[in-house]
């Protein structure tokens, strides 16, 4: 198994930290940014998007961060990380679509101004609307991890890699971020595991 992209990317960390929870033997291979590759005729005949993380598992080769956990839930994964049931399944599986789909775009401009600009190319503006964004839309994580430790249930699952690779950056950013306890107090359970930490917790840059 081979895992393309670089550790920096929050995708590729999905991607990383499930393999690492499903205990898998594969090899990552840094592509993207820096490292380039990903423009080149060999990486696009794999992922013709040239983007990060692409998987090739034996004949299998796939992209798309949150298909590519799917994928190895299911097919290397049981109950209670991938569970039988498609309705548990759906149930944890929604919160990658929401991470990615409605918490993805303001986090992004949080995170690009914060992490990737310097202060004189910095959009001040920008990062005042998207925390406040942020801050109301992780309210519905918060209310959820109010009533079970895990977005997936009793137990870690798929539902919580995609914010748990976010709430990585969220959490040690330098910004303003409201007062969401039981957020927090997740974040502080996936920081307990040797997963999360070799898969996430690389740095921020």
């Amino acid at each position: 198994m081979k895992i393309w992209g670089r550790d920096n990317s929050a995708n590729v960390r999905k991607v990383v930290w499930c393999a690492e929870e499903l205990g898998l033997d594969y090899q990552r291979v840094d592509a993207g940014g820096a490292f380039g590759i990903v423009d080149t005729p060999d990486y696009l005949a794999l992922n013709p998007n040239g983007r990060v993380p692409t998987l090739q598992d034996g004949g299998l080769t796939l992209w798309e961060s949150n298909a590519i956990v799917r994928y190895l839930a299911r097919r290397y994964g049981s109950a209670p990380f991938a569970p039988e049931d498609p309705g548990l399944f759906a149930a944890a599986d929604k919160w990658m679509d929401w991470t990615s789909f409605t918490l993805g775009g303001p986090f992004r401009d949080v995170f690009w101004n914060t992490v990737r600009m310097t202060p004189e190319t910095r959009d001040n503006d920008a990062v005042a609307r998207s925390l406040e964004a942020c801050g109301k839309l992780l309210d519905i994580p918060e209310a959820e991890l109010g009533a079970k430790p895990y977005l997936s249930g009793e137990d870690l699952g798929i539902g919580d890699i995609p914010l748990g690779c976010i709430a990585y950056a969220w959490f040690e950013m330098p910004i303003a971020r409201p007062d969401h306890p039981n957020l927090f107090a997740w974040y502080g359970r996936l920081k307990q595991r040797a997963a999360y930490r070799k898969g996430v917790m690389t740095p921020l840059t």
